[in-house]
């Protein structure tokens, strides 16, 4: 094997937020929560925002403030609680193959930099929040609101809670496309428009292709922790060959849907052919997906995944919004 890719940044320790300032704490409440994923909440409210203003012509910008943040919380909310669960499962403690910032949690509980209860707080604070920004969306738009709020909230707490744990039981990687794909999109689209239908969930699903597509190669560096703490996900279940081909046929999926509201006149149709150029990207970063792991192609694999998804997404945004303005 080769070392790990030397740009990555180290881990965190107490040690770094030792002076007790505000900023400290801010800092690692902050860094707590794995900023480097929020793309992956943020991107489907713009996205479903703007579709809901191509259909409906018009934009709430209070509506859509509250979207976003409400679904942040949500995000950062189960990004902390998924450490916590991981944590008390075993998973990330027994995890030595981790590539972070990328794999194996945010390392803030095993480096002593916060405790399970501080995290557990966290995680319960954010959710607060959230709730509170969707009861004044409830306020403005009605108790509907609930469905999109509830599902979403539901699936990211059992994604990591022992016991139930979605994650653990290969299912995980669908609860995760509809709540980074199918629910912030739709959900956001009818806030905007007062409308749900086939179109709006047709653009939530390269959405949420993409989100899952980084889910999947995260789990492959921590295939063995999680098969020791008896988190099977997709990849411990299917191996690296399995992985391949489920890490391929999303990101196809993607694209062909993209391709499809292109054909359907959703979006300009040479944008939907323009998506397919993002399955060049995901074929070099499949190739890495094997055994044994070179950690330093798979790295690059990774960030090739999240550019692909950050790409896609401000892609279709453009495709979207041009439609809306023909």
């Amino acid at each position: 094997m080769t070392s790990q890719h030397s740009a990555l940044p180290s881990e965190p320790a107490a040690a770094d937020f030792a002076t007790g300032s505000i900023g400290a704490r801010l800092k690692r409440l902050a860094l707590a929560t794995r900023p480097a994923f929020f793309p992956a909440s943020v991107a489907p409210v713009i996205i479903g925002s703007a579709w809901g203003y191509r259909v409906a012509g018009r934009f709430d910008w209070l509506l859509f403030t509250l979207a976003l943040i409400a679904t942040l919380c949500v995000h950062l909310a189960c990004n902390v609680l998924n450490d916590v669960g991981d944590d008390l499962t075993g998973a990330d403690r027994i995890n030595d193959e981790r590539i972070f910032p990328y794999t194996g949690g945010s390392r803030f509980i095993q480096n002593g930099v916060m405790s399970v209860r501080e995290m557990a707080a966290l995680g319960i604070t954010l959710l607060v929040i959230a709730a509170l920004m969707g009861l004044a969306l409830i306020d403005l738009r009605g108790p509907a609101v609930l469905f999109f709020g509830v599902a979403g909230v539901l699936i990211g707490v059992l994604y990591s809670v022992p016991r139930v744990q979605l994650a653990a039981h290969g299912v995980g990687e669908a609860a995760i496309a509809i709540a980074f794909g199918v629910l912030p999109v739709t959900g956001a689209a009818w806030l905007q428009s007062d409308r749900l239908d086939w179109a709006s969930v047709l653009i939530s699903v390269p959405v949420g292709m993409w989100v899952t597509a980084i889910l999947l190669i995260n789990e492959v560096p921590d295939r063995n922790a999680d098969a020791r703490a008896g988190k099977r996900t997709l990849v411990v279940r299917l191996g690296a060959e399995g992985a391949r081909r489920l890490y391929l046929a999303l990101q196809v999926t993607a694209c062909a849907a993209f391709l499809l509201a292109g054909i359907m006149r959703l979006v300009p149709w040479w944008m939907g052919v323009a998506s397919l150029v993002l399955l060049a990207g995901a074929g070099g970063a499949a190739r890495n997906i094997r055994e044994p792991i070179d950690r330093a192609l798979l790295t690059r694999s990774i960030e090739m995944t999240l550019r692909l998804q950050t790409g896609g997404c401000v892609l279709l945004l453009a495709a979207v919004l041009l439609a809306a303005l023909l």
